[in-house]
C-alpha cells in the first residue's frame, strides 16, 4: 500500500524476519559509522554544504536546481573553501 502524501510504501514490519532484521540494522550502523569516518576526515565537506545552505537560506532562490548548479561550478569556490580551511587552522593554534 502507498501512502498518498509521502507517495512512499508504508512501512511492513513483519517483511523481515528476525536474523534479517538484525542484519539490515547492522548494515545500517556500519553505514553511519563509515560516513561519520567520511565526514569527520573530509572538513571541507562542511564548509562546502554550511556555505552552500547559508547561501541558499540568505538569496531564496526561485530555481534552486540552477543555483546549486552554478555554486557548486564557481571556479572561484575551490579557493573560497581553501581559506576558509586555513582560517579554521588559524583558530584552532
Amino acid at each position: 500500500m502507498v501512502d498518498v502524501e509521502s507517495g512512499l510504501e508504508c512501512l511492513d514490519v513483519g517483511s523481515l524476519k528476525g536474523e534479517q532484521h538484525d542484519k539490515l540494522m547492522q548494515f545500517k550502523i556500519n553505514a553511519r559509522i563509515a560516513n561519520e569516518k567520511y565526514l569527520r576526515s573530509h572538513k571541507e565537506l562542511e564548509l562546502l554544504l554550511s556555505g552552500f545552505l547559508k547561501e541558499v537560506l540568505m538569496r531564496r532562490p526561485e530555481n534552486i536546481r540552477e543555483f546549486a548548479a552554478g555554486y557548486f561550478t564557481n571556479p572561484e569556490l575551490p579557493k573560497k573553501i581553501q581559506q576558509q580551511m586555513m582560517e579554521k587552522l588559524n583558530e584552532a593554534v
